[in-house]
């Protein structure tokens, strides 16, 4: 890297617009959107999507709800050519959706074009040519006068070939190309002059896509430029303002919703931004953005797990871990205090005291879009306690009070230290039957049983102590408090039970449960202990043995 940047590189120079009026704008419903999946991002992969692979991504974007899809460039070669053709004659575009294909302002291109939509119901031809300084430099070596001229001219050719499409409903689109480093005044231009052949009215509209097609500045400066043209352009009424934009800064996203507040009307991306270079607007998390606010985004992502498989299987391409909603980790906590967080929020909106979804960490809930809790809240060495209890309780019913998480929760995190990777719920629960469980030595319950009389609870025990077999009797108020008074008749030095909770593991005539013991010792050292058994009265006793080894070990 240089030491002075400054040599080299030059900051994009802001838009003169002292009135500016979005940032004070709130968005309140959702854009036209096209999904340009099928050429932009077709366009982008090493290996491009064959007939069948594209079919099967045109029928999920249909499923998801998009009512315009850009299907193609049908003059760049024969398999987008007969991609186009088999959408039509097979009829396979819903009477509600519109075909959009690209084509460049050059009549050989526009005649071939013409050629794949003869026969189509609804139809958007996309028209463009590249407008900005260094692209009329280095490209095209052409005056701003002769730029222009080539968008005219290739107006004109659409404009006399629209005839060939009777029966066909055909909307027109024009895209100065390389917008985002256009000079503004010159864009206007263009696209008035365009404008100017195809002759849009405030009933029949024609679609002027302002692509940021390169992202030079800061997305603030393209909503400048968006709200410009918006306010300075003829016909505003006649006009549908569409984005388009790349990700080169990373800020894709901001840049379209900024552009929205700006005016625009429509916006064009991809699922999970694939396109070139760093790729384009991803179209889903623009979508669940305006989800997340409460705003209806008229495309239907309920299932995104689903989506994002087909994705992956036509395009080659992998969602990555971090994606916004789609990835693997993107409901996912690491942090204990995120996760107590997170365990404690969805308890709350469970219980119904909350009429509003705001749970820490999560900005929507995962289930909307068919990703499940158990996804949310994941265990490795920099977690703590709340995490560990929660994957415990959420995948198999353990719901350890919470002071147990405090005796539990540093042995886990010292277990998984140890191994230096994260761990599933059964691994945790594997780690939690070995210290509280199985513990059975040097106390192991052999039978246990019990007679009442008269309030008083008489208990027969039968256990071994490192291997030798013990039997007591013991008495007291309950089953409890009488193997208590036992073991001090079999010389164990005095305890106390501290805490006691239990409940059901399971359901049906074979149902387990659970019990939770904490026992405190002569000297007031408190120990927790855990016993599994369908006999709730047997799992408190293995609890109670459980709690007493632990404080020997």
């Amino acid at each position: 890297m240089l030491k002075k940047p400054s040599r080299k590189y030059r900051p994009y120079p802001p838009i003169r617009l002292p009135r500016r009026r979005w940032p004070t704008r709130v968005l309140k419903r959702a854009p036209i959107w096209c999904s340009v999946d099928l050429r932009d991002g077709n366009q982008a992969l090493a290996v491009p999507m064959n007939v069948s692979q594209k079919l099967e991504l045109f029928q999920t974007l249909v499923k998801c709800g998009f009512k315009e899809i850009e299907v193609g460039f049908p003059s760049a070669s024969n398999t987008e050519f007969t991609f186009n053709r088999r959408l039509i004659e097979e009829n396979r575009a819903p009477e509600d959706v519109w075909l959009q294909v690209l084509v460049q302002a050059r009549e050989d291109l526009i005649e071939r074009t013409f050629e794949s939509l003869v026969g189509a119901k609804k139809v958007i031809i996309h028209l463009y040519n590249s407008t900005s300084p260094a692209q009329r430099r280095v490209v095209f070596g052409m005056s701003k006068k002769e730029i222009m001229g080539m968008a005219v001219r290739g107006a004109k050719l659409i404009q006399e070939r629209l005839p060939r499409l009777k029966g066909s409903r055909v909307m027109l689109q024009y895209s100065p190309e390389s917008f985002s480093a256009t000079e503004v005044t010159f864009a206007k231009e263009v696209c008035e002059a365009v404008m100017e052949i195809w002759k849009p009215t405030p009933k029949n509209k024609v679609i002027l896509n302002l692509p940021d097609t390169v992202e030079v500045a800061m997305p603030n400066v393209y909503a400048d430029q968006i709200e410009w043209i918006c306010t300075n352009i003829k016909k505003r009424n006649s006009a549908i303002i569409s984005l388009h934009t790349h990700n080169d800064r990373c800020t894709g996203v901001a840049a379209t919703e900024l552009g929205l507040l700006a005016g625009a009307d429509r916006v064009e991306g991809t699922l999970f931004g694939n396109g070139e270079r760093t790729g384009n607007l991803d179209i889903v998390t623009v979508a669940l953005n305006l989800y997340m606010h409460g705003i209806d985004p008229k495309l239907d992502f309920s299932d995104l797990n689903a989506l994002r498989e087909v994705y992956e299987r036509c395009t080659g391409m992998t969602v990555p871990a971090r994606q916004p909603y789609a990835g693997e980790l993107g409901f996912t906590a690491f942090s204990g205090s995120h996760q107590d967080a997170i365990r404690k929020g969805l308890a709350e909106w469970s219980r119904g005291e909350i009429k509003a979804w705001d749970v820490p960490y999560l900005t929507i809930d995962p289930t909307d879009i068919g990703r499940e809790y158990r996804e949310v809240i994941r265990v490795n060495s920099q977690s703590g306690k709340g995490g560990v209890a929660y994957l415990l309780e959420s995948e198999f019913g353990i719901d350890l009070p919470k002071e147990m998480q405090r005796d539990f929760g540093p042995i886990a995190n010292d277990e998984v230290d140890r191994l230096g990777r994260e761990v599933s719920g059964a691994e945790l629960k594997q780690m939690f039957w070995r210290e509280y469980i199985d513990r059975d030595t040097p106390w192991k319950l052999q039978g246990f049983e019990t007679e009442s009389r008269n309030g008083t609870v008489r208990c027969h025990a039968r256990l071994l102590r490192d291997g030798s077999a013990v039997e007591f009797s013991g008495e007291g108020n309950g089953p409890l408090a009488a193997l208590v008074h036992g073991f001090t008749t079999a010389g164990e030095p005095r305890f106390e039970i501290n805490h006691y909770s239990e409940h059901a593991l399971s359901s049906g005539e074979e149902a387990a449960a659970i019990a939770y013991i904490q026992i405190k010792d002569a000297a007031g050292k408190t120990h927790w202990g855990a016993g599994v058994d369908t006999n709730i009265e047997l799992a408190s006793i293995k609890a109670v043995l459980s709690a007493l080894n632990r404080s020997k070990s």
